[in-house]
């Protein structure tokens, strides 16, 4: 596997930030008649890459997602599906096929958990409706990588009523106690 941004594609290359650096990039599959499963548009089979940034993880069809808005990420052996904060969940073919040399995605698997890690904060549980409660609610705190600006976004959990006044009640006390506690 290349390193460190050799073999990126112009197409995405030209993209990247001013400063952003490639970490570590995986090929990806592309379906019959060579475009990635996800562009139909531009790109073949022999460019079709995730490229993890300090920044953000590029997808082979252009779009790219910061690490902060990343919630979870899992891998099978040909696959990474993730959800992305506001617009669900992604997957995407790995190449699996042998192609002289093994493909090994234990590196980038582990740079996307790694970036993913670094920009929380704080990830809390609250119980509700009551200290006991098995169902509850998660608080989490984000930050962009390099960046200065918190995030919060509040995970209920299943079965909860994102309507009930006791809920948004028991989410500000939740929140500016985590705002005392931690400084944050």
């Amino acid at each position: 596997m290349p390193l460190f941004g050799q073999n990126i594609p112009e197409r995405l290359r030209s993209r990247l930030e001013r400063g952003e650096r490639v970490l570590s990039q995986a090929r990806v599959a592309a379906p019959a008649g060579g475009v990635p499963a996800s562009d139909s548009s531009e790109g073949s089979a022999d460019d079709a890459v995730l490229v993890a940034t300090t920044r953000a993880l590029h997808l082979p069809d252009g779009h790219s997602v910061p690490w902060q808005d990343i919630d979870q990420a899992r891998w099978s052996p040909d696959t990474l599906t993730f959800v992305e904060e506001g617009a669900g969940e992604h997957t995407v073919r790995l190449r699996t096929e042998l192609t002289g040399d093994p493909v090994d995605y234990r590196r980038f698997a582990e740079t996307v958990a790694e970036r993913v890690t670094s920009t929380i904060l704080v990830n809390r549980f609250v119980p509700f409706p009551d200290a006991e409660s098995a169902t509850g609610f998660r608080l989490v705190a984000r930050r962009a990588p390099l960046g200065s600006e918190i995030g919060w976004r509040v995970h209920l959990g299943e079965g909860l009523d994102p309507e009930d006044p006791r809920l948004s009640d028991a989410v500000s006390r939740a929140l500016a106690l985590l705002h005392k506690q931690m400084g944050v």
